[in-house]
C-alpha cells in the first residue's frame, strides 16, 4: 500500500479515539498529527469529572510527552493551531451508553460528523478485578460499536484487541472471531450476560458481609482468575477482551469491522524515533530488571520465540487495514499482528541483546555509578529452578529461622 493513497484517505476524516492516554493511542494520534495534519478532526474520549479536567489529562499525559518532540519540531508554530483546530477532548467513559457523553450538543455533532470510531480503551492487567476488566473490556467494546451505529456517516469500526485472546495454543493460529458461547476449551455454558450477573451478585454479596475494599478487590481479582481458567483462558484480560470481540462481531450489523490483534507490544522502532516507550509491561520490565542487576536468572527455553512487535508498526498496521476495509461492509476482519512468523526473536536472542546493551550502555544507581550485569543463569524447566532455589537459599533462611528463635 503506498504512502501517497494513505495520507490521501486520511485528509479531511474525522475520526474518535477511545483510551487515548493509553501507550498505543497516543502513538497513533502523534502518526496521524504529523504525517497528515490535514486530517479534518480527531475526537478523543478521557475518562475525567468535567470538561477541564479532561482537557488537562489530554495535555498532561498526551501531547506532554517526549513522543511528540517531533511533531513539534516539524510542525513549528502551527502545532498548537493544529492542536486547538482539529483536536476535541472529549470527557466521557466506555463503560456507559453514549460513551457517558453528558453533552447533548457534543454528541449530536459527532454523531454528524465521524468517520471512522477506533477503540483503544482497555485495561491490560493480567489479573484485574472482573467487574473493572468486564466493564472495561467485555461491555466497553459494545457500547461503543453501539455509538459508532448511530452514526451517520461511520464507514469503519477499529477494535484493537490482543493476539492472546487465543490463549496458550502452539503452532499457528488462524485469524478468525469468536462468536457468542465459544470457549477455548470446549466448555459450554459461556453466557456474557450471566458472566454480568455474577460479578452484580457478588459485589453485593461481599458489600452486605461488610467486606472491606482491600477484601473486594481480592476476591473480584480471584473470580476474574477463576471464571477464565473455567472457559480455557489463562488470565482475566484475555478472558474479557475475547468477550468484548464476541458482542461486537454479533452486533455489528452491516457497519465495516476490523480487528487488530497485537503480540507484546514494545517501544518504538523508528516513528517519530526509535526507543520511546512508557512504562515497563511484559518484556519491558525483564529488561529493566535485569538492567538494574536486580534479574539474575531466568526459567525459560532458550529456543522457545517471544512474540514482540515495536508500537508504531502496529500503528502502521492499524492505519494500512483503516484504508483497506473502509466503505466494505463485511463480516469482521481480523489482523494478528506480531512476528513470531516471519522475524522470530528466540529467547536465546532476547538474552544476548541484554548482554550486549546493558554492557555497553550501563544503568547508572542513584550515585550515578554503572551497574555492571552479568550473563544470567538460564534454567530450562521450574524443577531445575526449585532445585536451585532449594540449594542456594534454604540454608540462608533455617539460619535466619534458627537465630530468631535463639533471640
Amino acid at each position: 500500500m503506498e504512502l501517497g493513497s494513505i495520507l490521501q484517505f486520511l485528509e479531511n476524516k474525522t475520526i474518535l479515539l477511545t483510551g487515548v492516554t493509553g501507550f498505543l493511542a497516543k502513538i497513533f494520534v502523534e502518526k496521524i498529527l504529523r504525517v497528515q495534519p490535514n486530517v479534518k478532526k480527531l475526537y478523543l474520549l478521557l475518562r475525567a469529572a468535567d470538561a477541564t479536567s479532561a482537557s488537562y489529562r489530554f495535555h498532561s499525559e498526551v501531547i506532554g510527552k517526549d513522543l511528540f518532540r517531533v511533531a513539534k519540531e516539524t510542525l513549528g508554530a502551527n502545532f498548537d493551531a493544529i492542536i486547538s483546530k482539529k483536536i476535541i477532548v472529549v470527557c466521557g467513559d466506555v463503560f456507559y451508553g453514549d460513551l457517558g457523553i453528558k453533552d447533548s450538543s457534543l454528541r449530536e455533532e459527532m454523531m454528524n460528523e465521524l468517520d471512522i470510531v477506533l477503540n483503544f480503551a482497555a485495561t491490560t492487567k493480567f489479573y484485574e478485578r472482573y467487574d473493572i476488566a468486564f466493564g472495561t473490556n467485555t461491555i466497553g467494546p459494545k457500547n461503543v460499536i453501539c455509538f459508532a451505529k448511530t452514526c451517520l456517516k461511520v464507514k469503519l469500526f477499529v477494535q484493537i484487541s490482543t493476539a492472546y485472546v487465543c490463549g496458550e495454543s502452539s503452532g499457528l493460529i488462524p485469524e478468525k472471531p469468536y462468536r457468542l458461547g465459544e470457549t477455548l476449551n470446549g466448555v459450554s455454558g459461556l453466557d456474557i450476560d450471566y458472566e454480568k450477573k455474577l460479578i452484580d451478585t457478588k459485589l453485593d454479596e461481599l458489600r452486605a458481609q461488610g467486606a472491606t475494599e482491600t477484601e473486594i478487590k481480592h476476591a473480584m481479582k480471584d473470580m476474574g482468575t477463576e471464571r477464565a481458567k473455567r472457559y480455557g483462558w489463562p488470565n482475566t484480560y484475555v478472558f474479557t477482551k475475547a468477550m468484548g470481540e464476541m458482542l461486537i462481531g454479533n452486533i455489528k450489523g452491516n457497519l465495516a469491522l476490523v480487528i487488530i490483534r497485537p503480540s507484546m507490544i514494545t517501544s518504538t522502532f523508528k516513528d517519530p524515533f526509535p526507543g520511546w516507550i512508557e512504562g515497563a509491561r511484559t518484556i519491558d520490565a525483564l529488561t529493566v530488571s535485569y538492567g538494574k542487576g536486580k534479574l539474575t536468572f531466568f526459567v525459560v527455553d532458550l529456543e522457545s520465540i517471544v512474540d514482540v512487535i515495536p508500537g508504531d508498526m502496529v500503528v502502521n498496521a492499524i492505519i494500512a487495514a483503516m484504508v483497506a476495509h473502509a466503505n466494505q461492509p463485511c463480516d469482521e476482519v481480523i489482523y494478528h499482528v506480531g512476528s513470531s512468523l516471519q522475524n522470530p526473536m528466540r529467547y536465546s536472542n532476547f538474552r544476548d541483546y541484554l548482554i550486549q546493551y546493558f554492557t555497553n550502555k550501563p544503568w547508572m544507581d542513584k550515585n550515578g555509578k554503572p551497574i555492571k550485569v552479568n550473563k544470567p543463569t538460564i534454567f530450562n524447566s521450574i524443577s531445575n529452578f526449585n532445585r536451585f532455589i532449594k540449594i542456594r537459599y534454604s540454608p540462608l533462611l533455617k539460619k535466619n529461622q534458627t537465630c530468631e528463635a535463639a533471640s
